[in-house]
């Protein structure tokens, strides 16, 4: 498929096709300087969490960067454990506090369930509806461009959809080659629901397999360019994280070059040692 800058979401918002993912950066000076770097290179998507616990550093980054809120598209998350109206409203400000900005340009349910909870989450239905009706009001009073979920497959999509006749703007999943999750995404791209993929690279296990290193040799690409190459081609938003300059740069420069759909396919079915969280 053609890879264009931007993705449009089913509400006409405009998202950056690649994001600078913080995740497992901690506050302070890594992810201000992390994130600082990335803007300098051209990122204009930054995807923290309010689980991450470095929205302040990332926040005060944006603004050190001198780069005009609205040419910055950021996304937070309401963390997993945390579900219902008055909490996520109250969650909602604080993050916003933290980060130093009026509005988010994305705000996701970070999870279903909280993450000690080993369950399949459908339990959380009722919650994650009345969390769902706070972030649709925050929505129409403009306060978010744009909801959606993280980590929800069909089980967990369906009710909240059915409850509040508002479908997603997006789910943010664990996506890469090796771990497409079909499910997740047949079941939303006919509803008009992006896929972000966090955890392009499965934090690095997918450079252990050898298909990666001869797709590098053949397109003369890094390993990390090679992933998130077929993240963009398969129509996923990858959100590819690193605390060092050059590997920040790196992955932003992936609109280059393409690759044929015989070797998009290869990646499709290689098998990596792991599940997706």
């Amino acid at each position: 498929m053609e890879v264009k800058n931007h993705f449009i979401l089913s509400n006409g918002v405009a998202i950056p096709s690649i994001g600078f993912g913080t995740w497992q950066i901690p506050e302070g000076q890594e992810a201000h300087d992390s994130t600082l770097w990335a803007l300098e290179a051209g990122y204009r998507h930054i995807d923290t969490a309010a689980a991450y616990g470095n929205e302040k550093s990332v926040g005060q980054a944006i603004r050190d960067s001198g780069i005009p809120r609205n040419q910055v598209f950021i996304t937070s998350k309401l963390k997993a454990e945390l579900k219902g109206y008055e909490i996520a409203k109250r969650e909602f400000a604080e993050t916003i506090r933290r980060l130093g900005v009026d509005y988010l340009d994305l705000y996701l349910i970070h999870a279903p369930k909280p993450w000690n909870v080993h369950t399949d989450g459908t339990e959380y239905a009722d919650a994650n509806i009345e969390t769902w009706k706070a972030f649709i009001e925050l929505y129409e009073e403009g306060k978010i461009r744009s909801i959606g979920v993280s980590n929800f497959r069909p089980e967990h999509l369906d009710p909240v959809i059915q409850a509040t006749g508002f479908v997603p703007h997006v789910d943010q999943i664990f996506l890469c080659p090796g771990a497409a999750q079909e499910e997740t995404v047949a079941y939303s791209r006919p509803k008009g629901i992006l896929i972000e993929a966090y955890s392009p690279f499965a934090t690095g296990r997918l450079f252990q397999h050898p298909v990666l290193a001869q797709m590098a040799e053949k397109y003369q690409k890094s390993k990390a360019q090679i992933a998130l190459r077929w993240s963009l081609q398969r129509g996923f938003l990858p959100l590819p994280k690193s605390v060092t300059r050059e590997r920040i740069e790196n992955n932003l420069d992936v609109f280059g070059f393409s690759m044929n759909e015989q070797d998009l396919t290869i990646l499709d079915g290689i098998q990596l040692p792991f599940a997706h969280r």
